[in-house]
């Protein structure tokens, strides 16, 4: 089943149930300010709300537009009034649409798949490159160098994850979140075990000691030597 992902700023994304239609999910979740903390596979929508605690939601689209996980994301601001002035602020910070507040979960996902009926079909996000290393989403293979990796599944989800969040310290449980294993729940040392598959395949591709265990807190990929 092919993942339609859609980002709020606003807490309620996380009371959003998903929803299946045919082959797609369209599926639900917190945007925080330092972008997804999940795994993103598919299409990108993101609805920013207009006034935040932390940052406004024009520095917040600005954010986004260099953050490459978002580079084909559609970033929707989300208005308090119907204001001409804020409308033209928000095309000038990069988003691609604004909408008038407040949003509910059938407003949504009549937006999202009013945009995917205009422009025929979902765009993807199938190649993620850092260096040496290739992720395609659409042949569901790793390379580094050119090298495949021999990757199970979760590993290939793992591995994917990661090269999202290069430099950034993962802890398990985010990981767990971030690839949507927390239902049946499963212990932490379990992502122990997917990390070690992955070390192994990158060890085999000449990768080296590429994933970097943290002690007490959690694992980070090295995107540089």
């Amino acid at each position: 089943m092919r993942t339609i992902n859609i980002f709020l700023t606003d807490p309620i994304a996380g009371e959003l149930a998903d929803f299946d239609n045919g082959d797609l999910r369209y599926a639900f979740a917190r945007l925080y300010p330092d972008g997804p903390r999940r795994l993103v596979e598919g299409p990108v929508y993101a609805f920013i709300d207009w006034v935040m605690n932390d940052l406004s939601g024009l520095e917040m689209c600005r954010r986004l537009r260099s953050d490459p996980r978002m580079v084909e994301a559609h970033i929707a601001i989300v208005l308090e009034e119907d204001d001409a002035e804020d409308k033209r602020r928000v095309l000038r910070a990069g988003a691609d649409d604004y909408v008038i507040g407040p949003l509910d979960r059938n407003a949504i996902l009549d937006r999202v798949m009013a945009l995917q009926a205009e422009a025929g079909q979902a765009r993807i996000n199938e190649r993620l490159e850092l260096g040496n290393l290739l992720v395609d989403l659409a042949a569901l293979q790793a390379r580094w160098g050119g090298r495949a990796l021999d990757l199970r599944p979760n590993e290939f989800r793992l591995l994917h994850f990661l090269a999202q969040n290069p430099d950034r310290v993962l802890s398990r449980g985010d990981l767990i979140a971030a690839l949507g294993k927390q239902e049946p729940p499963i212990d932490e040392r379990t992502v122990d075990v997917w990390i070690g598959r992955l070390r192994r395949a990158l060890r085999m591709v000449g990768a080296g000691e590429r994933v970097r265990t943290v002690r007490s807190l959690g694992y980070v990929y090295d995107s540089y030597d």
